[in-house]
Order: C-alpha cells, then structure tokens, then sequence
C-alpha cells in the first residue's frame, strides 16, 4: 500500500492539521480534493454507510450494493462499512465502488476478531477475552498484524478494533467476551498491542466504546444503557484504557450510545450526540486530536429518541468527524443543511471535520488506490489463522483448580468421558477415545433430571478418570448460557468425583456453575482447535499458562490462573532486556517461510537474554500434513547435540575433579582398545576432532539383507525381545545383544588417517562416552542424569524417552527405508547409537528446547545455576576457546569461524562473537550460548522427517533466526 505512513503517527499529523494548519506532505492532495467538492459532497464525505447486513427473519445477506452505488454517485460519500458476505464478493463491489468515486472511498469493518467475524469462507480469530487471558504481549501485536493484513489483502483502511471496554459486569449483554476483560490496566496494555498490530502494518484501530460499555445491562442496539457513576470512578476504570491508547498514538476512536449523567445529564442524551463527551472531554480535556466515529446512528439507542436523521444532525453538533450507518443519506443531509441555516453548525467546524478525513484517507493510502486481487483471495485471508488460533488458545488455557500435578492424565485405566450439550461427536470426544480409550456419554440441554440422578448412578464409582466438558454454552450470561437445570445438576454431582477433571469451553464467566470442581480448566472456545488444545494439555503435551481476565467464583478473581515454573529461567517482555519486539518477530517469519519450503515439518526458537526467557515459540506441525501441533515443550532428537550436552559436560564433570587427563591416552581409560592403532590417540585429539579417527561407520549395512525388499537379517535382529535380543532399535527390532562387541571392533578396525588433520567424526565421541563410563563406573546416560539433569530440574533431557514419555510428547524423525524400516518416534534417529542400545556419547539424547537453554545458560553463567555449581568457571572457559591449528573447534564445543566477519558465509552467524560456543544436530537442531551478549539460541526440528531435507541448511535458517537475535537488540 503506497503512501501509508507509520500509523502511529497519525492522530498527532491529524491533530496538527486540524489546528494549527502545519504544512503536512498531505496538504496538497487534501486541498486539491478539497477544492473540487459541492457543500453536499463535503457532507457526504463525513458518512460511513453499510454495503450488507443480515435479515433477521430469514437469516440471508442483503446486499446494499444499489443504493451504496446510488449515495456514491449521488452524494459521493466518504466512508463504507462492510458487514456479512463473500470475500470475493465484495472485494469486486469495493473495486468498482472505488473505480466510479469522485473522491476515493474509505472502506472500514467491525473486525474485532478478524474478518472472519463478518465474512463467510473465512475463519474466526479468538474473542478479546479470550486474548485477556494471554501473558505473552507479543502474540497479541500478532494477532494485530494478522488482522491489519487481512484488512490490508481486502482493500480495507479501517478496523473498529479493538474494544477497549472495561467489562466489569458480569452480565453485560452486549460487551461481555468482546473485552479484554475487568481490569483497566490489562484492557490498555492489550488494546496497546493490538492497536500497534493494525497501525504498524497500515490499518488504521479505533478504540471503542467511549466513553465505556462495559458496566451496563442494556444493549445498546435496543435500548439507552445508563451508567450512573461519578467522574472519580470513570477516570479509574471506564476512562484509563482510552487514556492509554490515545498517550499511545491510536488514530481514531468510536463513541459509544450510553447515557452518563455525570458528563451530559441532559434527557435521553447518548454520548455519541454529547458536546460535553465528544468536544469538551474528548478533544479538550483528553486530548485526543484523531478521527471520531459515532457508532451506528441506526440502532436504537440513539435512534429511538432521535430519529429520522436527527441522530446525524446532533453527532456534528457533538464535533464527531464521522457519522457512521446514517440509515438515510439524503434525509440525513437535508436536516443538517437546516441545522447550517439556522446556525446550529458552522462551515468552518465541517470544513475542518471534511479536511480531517481527507488527510486520513491520504495517510492510508487512498491518493493510489490499487484494485485487489481477488486471486488466491480467501486463500491468503486465512492462511495465518489456524496457527495463530492455535497459539492465542495454548496461551490462554488456564488451569483454575487442580490436583498435585501440572496435568491429571493420562495415568488412569478407566476413562469416562461426558459431553454436556452434546448429541454426538465432537473433535475433544474423539480425542478422548483415540488417546485415553475412553467411554463417551453426551447429556444433552433437552435431556431432564430423571435421566440426570440416573446417568450419575451409572457413573459413580465406575471409572478411575472422568472427563467432563461443559459445550455449546451461549456467548451471553442471559438464561444460565442456556444450560439446563438437570445438566447443572448432573455436573455438580460428577465433578466432586474422585479422578474428575473438568473443561469449561467457553465464557469464562460461566465457571461460576463449577467452582468446586478438583480439577478445572477454562479453554474460552468451543471448537476443533481449542477442543484438541485442551487434549493435548490433558496428554501433558504443555503447561496452561493462561490468567483469568475475569473474577469468578468466590475468591476467583481476575488474573489468577495455577500455573507451574519450568525451572530457573523466568520470562520477561523481550523488551525489557533490550530487544525490538517487532524485529524479533522476524523470527516467526522465518520459520514459517522455512515450514513452508519444507525444510522441516515444524520447530520451537527460544532466545534467552541475560539468563530471562525473551522469546519462545513453536511453529508447524510434528508431521507435514498432520494436524498434531508443536509445543514448546515437544521433546526432539538431538542427535549430535548430545555430544556437548551429555558427553563434554560429562567429560568437563571429571577434569573438574581431576579424574581426566586431556593430555592421557586412549588404551589409559579403555584397557580394549590397548594393543590397536588407536590405544595411543590423545584425548585431547579426540576431543578436538583431529586424532584420525574415520567420521562414520555404517554398523547397520552388514546386519541387514543385500536384497533390498527382505530389510533387517533374521539371525542378528528378531521382532520380540526375548534373553538373546534385548537390545531394541525401534519397534519389534531388537538387536542381539552380543552385536556390540563387533560394532567395537569395527571401530577399532577401522582405517586410522594422519593426526593433525580436523576430519569431524561420530566415532571420537563414541569413545568419549566410553571413556565416561569406564572413569564413573556408570552408564553415560546415569551419569549425565545424576550430575546434571536431576539437580538441575530439567524434566525431558535424557536418554531413552520411550521409557519416560507418551508417544505424542516426543517429535517423530525419519520415516528410514533401509535399515529400520519404519517411521521412527521416540527410537533415536542415528542408527549407531539405536545399535548401541540408545545410549552413546554421539547421539541419543533428548529433550525439549527450555531445557537445553537452562543446560547453556549454566555454562554462560560459569557452572552455576539455581545457586548449585555444577562445573569450575575455569574449567567452561578452558572449554570452550579456540584450541585447534586446523579448525575452529573447542574442546568438544563448536565455535565461529575464527575470520568470521570476513567470511561470504559466515558461521554460525555474522554477529556472533568469537566466545560464542555450541554445536548442530543432524536432526536439524542447534544450541548456541555467546557470553558477550549474554545471550543462548536454541532451535528444535525434526528436519529428516519424513526423510532427509537439505532446506534448512541451504537456507540457513538457524544462521538467520540467530543473526535475527542480534538485530533485534537496540
């Protein structure tokens, strides 16, 4: 879009033009179009009409497209608002509306919850109560940006969103879960991002309802709502979020029709019609110099008491700029050109409202107009719209009451699983089935209290775990959300149950019929994404996270939500530790362009700053074409990320305490391999990478048939582990046991090349797990867990998931053709180390991202975390320098090119310091820590499923993402 400027400046150009004439780069168009408009034209440009609407008797649109047509050559109005329809459709009446204006038309849309709320073909964005239950302020300037560019693909400049409407009564009949929520100072620091969301990216918010609508009991589209407060208690509560976003830069703002004596006491006197409101506490007293919207003048909380365009005659006399849905132009026009007679309105104050729009229409662009492009339309309209629902969703589930763990399941035999306002399946009863083998029972609003007292005898006593989830609850509080007398009495019998966890999907208000449930979890929606939400919480997949936006219950109130800390790294706004929020965000633009490519099915970033969580985000999907999501907690395949993150530690643990000597030989720790070629190598060598050792043996090719069809040989491998086979290498493959010892002597076989020479090998660090081993008189695997991982709190990192983990917790890897034969998940992907019994000093370790990021962030800190020192200061820095002639490596630990800067494809990004340490995995993973900075990079994929992509490497996204970090610094 040409000509749009950045929006947050607007309502100050805005201001400055209407008052003191500064000469703007508008200036010249504006007076241009100025010039060529009749009186009428001028007020025409001042109305905002509406091209559909819904029949309430028949439940069809009707388009408004010949009369729209009739007031833009007729009248040549300034403004339309688009309601229900097509995309397509009234992407085509926007372009030859456009193409036949005199003057271009400025094209707004209630879209609170994105153009899906108007528009068929096109999917819904969460509720705003549902975002006031969102911690994390960066998906709200998210979900922002994705508004402003579906607005922006449908040749839309004006979005009346967000609503900034404190509601702070519970049976508000108009508001209710279209507000952030009941505390004023939430309501603005989300409405502040929602707004910057939609300005940043060029379309212009407006903060509605002014003065405040959520403490009412009257729909305004009915009736006149009073609020009865004093000026004292508006300033505190109704007042503040305005306050707010106009000290933030908001362009515009919707006046509300209530009744507020305190401002204008005058009978039947809406805000939206009150000079006291708009001029004296909106322009004077507040300060606010944008565009004013009324909101519609048709509903009858105006129109009932001034009707018949009188409602448009007293909004110009209020000093609004713009008067939305008039109902009738001409009739509207004709009354205020009386009003203009008999002095009621002046020219000047319409000229300088007609100026004002000008100058909005020119900063949005519309001195260019450009036709949309109605190919791939509805396409591109909801292309972010299930990730982005699925993640407000994960943020915003919040666990209410609980039991003593973070999550109930799935350890019960016997589930039962009841659907309150259910007849039959839904997507959250399917789950409960496939993942719990539950028993489902649906108890329908229709069903009575005879068949209630009945279903709980049945019930009682019965399962180890019963599910309830409370669905198909109205959005308004009016008749109990419509559920039934008998149901409520059936829901409080079962949710007293021993093992009963209950789901409330929908208005968070309606747990007041659950607040003694055990477990209680509030999910804000009912639908497939936030029902598979809620199963993947009940499977353990992530932690709630989610705060109330409202008070419920007694002693429930607003922002309380049980939520469980991971560990030691806290998480803070990313900018309070110095970055950009916006550039950070380049990050999720990367990922899903990489997604896109297919350079992995899915992948979690977290980016930690001075040892405080910036930034953590999933992206994708486990499995291309799936719809089983990644959670920041999913747990990945290493690969060779375990040789820092298990082994080095490891090895750093016994130099600490004198127990390894870098400088000793290989046949000194493992008295096999004395007698070989090998016995004489260096740890230190090894360690570096450069002691000769062959880079990989394929152990897998000789135990599996030359015949390509006939896979794993029958003598070595059999499908069921019996004394012999007890080694597993995936499912129903498990390897004789005595394999081990000939993959050893392969190794020690195997072709010794010069020492000097930096050839990167998985065989070095197979010994330095052995050598791990034989010094501790323990597995790698017990070693690494009891030294580090155990005290360390870290829940996922370790070895042999399968053992520890529900299949759905863990990233499946390689769909392997040759050897395994199979999709491999929870089974390490590298075939040696499967071979090896899972546990090897190259591979085998998994975990989720936060705690590997709590693993580097110990080394930055110099061995200590949570106040326990796990290694020597001394011993990290000696660790992680440069310590090779011929590479760039560290003991263990991978580095920066050593002329980083200088190089055309620097590694592992161009801004990381030359103290920066960590290392890659096959899998498409990495783990990065720069003391300098004191900031640690972690990036999970499972980029080899369903088979090897080269993508991610060629195009560099971990580099990318990384270099994005340092970017994003100020």
């Amino acid at each position: 879009m040409k000509n749009v400027l950045t929006l947050s400046l607007l309502v100050f150009s805005l201001s400055l033009r209407a008052q003191y004439n500064v000469n703007l780069p508008a200036n010249h168009w504006v007076d241009s179009v100025f010039s060529t408009l009749t009186d009428s034209q001028k007020i025409a440009q001042l109305m905002v009409v509406r091209l559909s609407s819904i029949d309430g008797s028949t439940g069809k649109i009707t388009f408004y497209d010949a009369q729209v047509e009739a007031d833009i050559t007729r009248f040549n109005i300034g403004g339309i608002c688009l309601f229900q329809g097509g995309p397509k459709q009234q992407a085509s009446l926007i372009n030859h509306f456009q193409e036949i204006a005199q003057t271009p038309v400025l094209i707004s849309i209630d879209a609170e919850n994105g153009l899906g709320m108007r528009m068929d073909s096109v999917g819904a964005l969460p509720r705003q109560m549902m975002l006031g239950a969102v911690q994390d302020p960066t998906l709200i300037y998210t979900y922002g940006k994705t508004v402003a560019e579906q607005c922006r693909r449908m040749g839309i400049q004006v979005d009346y969103a967000p609503v900034v409407d404190v509601n702070n009564n519970p049976d508000n009949p108009v508001i209710n879960d279209r507000s952030f929520g009941e505390n004023p100072r939430r309501v603005a620091e989300l409405g502040i991002q929602y707004m910057k969301g939609l300005q940043d990216n060029g379309v212009l918010a407006t903060a509605k309802h002014f003065p405040g609508h959520g403490d009412v009991s009257v729909d305004s589209h009915y009736d006149l709502p009073v609020i009865n407060k004093s000026r004292i208690q508006l300033d505190t509560l109704e007042l503040y979020p305005f306050k707010k976003l106009f000290e933030a830069g908001i362009g515009s703002v919707m006046i509300g029709h209530l009744f507020v004596p305190v401002l204008d006491n005058r009978e039947h006197r809406a805000s939206s019609i009150s000079n006291n409101t708009v001029t004296t506490l909106l322009r004077k007293q507040m300060h606010f110099g944008g565009l004013s919207f009324t909101d519609a003048l048709e509903m009858k909380g105006v129109a009932k008491y001034f009707p018949d365009g009188d409602a448009s005659v007293e909004s110009l006399i209020a000093g609004n700029d713009m008067l939305c849905l008039p109902g009738d132009v001409a009739l509207s026009m004709e009354k205020i050109f009386q009003a203009i007679k008999e002095k009621k309105l002046r020219w000047k104050d319409l000229n300088a409202h007609v100026k004002k729009v000008l100058t909005a229409k020119y900063q949005l662009g519309l001195s260019n107009t450009i036709p949309i492009d109605t190919v791939h339309l509805i396409e591109d309209l909801n292309k972010d719209v299930p990730d982005l629902y699925r993640n407000v969703a994960k943020q915003a589930i919040t666990l209410v009451r609980r039991s003593d763990r973070p999550f109930p399941g799935p350890a019960a035999k016997r589930v039962a699983y009841i659907g309150f306002g259910l007849t039959n399946d839904n997507a959250f009863s399917k789950r409960m089935r496939d993942d719990f083998h539950a028993n489902t029972y649906y108890f329908d609003y229709s069903l009575d209290s005879v068949k209630a007292a009945a279903a709980f005898e049945f019930l009682r006593n019965r399962y180890d775990m019963i599910v309830i989830g409370l669905h198909n609850i109205n959005r308004y509080p009016v008749h109990d959300f419509g559920i039934s007398a008998a149901a409520m009495q059936l829901l409080k019998n079962l949710d007293q149950q021993p093992g009963a966890v209950t789901f409330v999907f929908g208005n968070p208000y309606a747990l007041k019929y659950v607040c003694d449930a055990s477990v209680l979890v509030e999910c804000y929606d009912d639908n497939e994404i936030t029902q598979a939400v809620a199963a993947d919480w009940l499977n353990g997949k992530f932690l709630a996270k989610g705060r109330l936006p409202v008070s419920v219950c007694n002693g429930i109130k607003a922002g309380f939500g049980i939520t469980f800390f991971r560990g030691v790294l806290p998480e803070v706004p990313a900018e309070s530790l110095g970055f950009n929020s916006a550039k950070l965000q380049r990050i999720d633009s990367i990922c899903k362009r990489a997604i896109a490519l297919q350079a992995a099915p899915g992948c979690v970033v977290v980016v930690v700053k001075d040892g405080q969580v910036a930034y953590e985000k999933a992206f994708g999907t486990l499995e291309y074409n799936k719809a089983e999501p990644v959670y920041p907690e999913t747990i990945y395949d290493l690969a060779s990320v375990t040789k820092v993150c298990a082994t080095t530690i490891s090895v750093m643990k016994l130099y600490d305490e004198g127990k390894l000597d870098l400088h000793q030989t290989l046949g000194f720790y493992l008295p096999w391999v004395r007698g070989t070629d090998k016995d004489s190598l260096k740890i230190w060598d090894i360690m570096l990478h450069q002691a000769g050792l062959k880079d990989f043996i394929p152990f897998y090719a000789e135990t599996i048939s030359k015949d390509k069809e006939a896979g794993p040989l029958p003598g070595i491998y059999v499908s069921v582990s019996d004394s012999m086979h007890r080694i597993r290498v995936a499912e129903n493959l498990y390897l004789r046991n005595d394999w081990t010892d000939t993959m050893y002597k392969r190794i020690l076989t195997s072709k010794l090349g010069p020492s000097g020479k930096y050839v990167y090998s998985d065989n070095d660090f197979i010994f330095m797990g052995k050598i791990v081993e034989a010094i501790s008189g323990q597995t790698l695997n017990q070693y690494a867990y009891s030294n580090f991982y155990q005290p360390m709190a870290l829940s996922t990192t370790g070895f042999k998931p399968r053992e520890r983990f529900p299949l759905n917790r863990i990233a499946p890897t390689e769909q392997e053709v040759p050897f395994r034969r199979q999709l491999l998940r929870g089974d390490v992907h590298d075939p040696g180390a499967a071979m090896f019994g899972e546990v090897s000093g190259h591979a085998g370790l998994f975990s989720d991202a936060y705690d590997l990021a709590v693993i580097m962030q110990m080394l930055m800190n110099g061995g200590n975390i949570g106040g326990h020192q796990y290694l020597k200061k001394e011993t990290i820095e000696y660790f992680t320098a440069y310590h090779s002639d011929f590479s760039r490596r560290g003991i263990g630990f991978d580095k920066p090119e050593k002329e980083n800067t200088t190089r055309k494809e620097p590694y592992p990004c161009a801004s990381a310091s030359p103290a920066t340490f960590g290392h890659t995995g096959f899998t498409g993973t990495c783990v990065w820590a720069d003391p300098a900075k004191q900031i640690v990079f972690i990036f999970l994929s499972n980029r080899v499923n369903p088979q090897e992509s080269s993508r991610l490497g060629s195009l560099n996204v971990r580099g990318n993402i990384m270099e994005s970090i340092y970017q994003a610094l100020q």
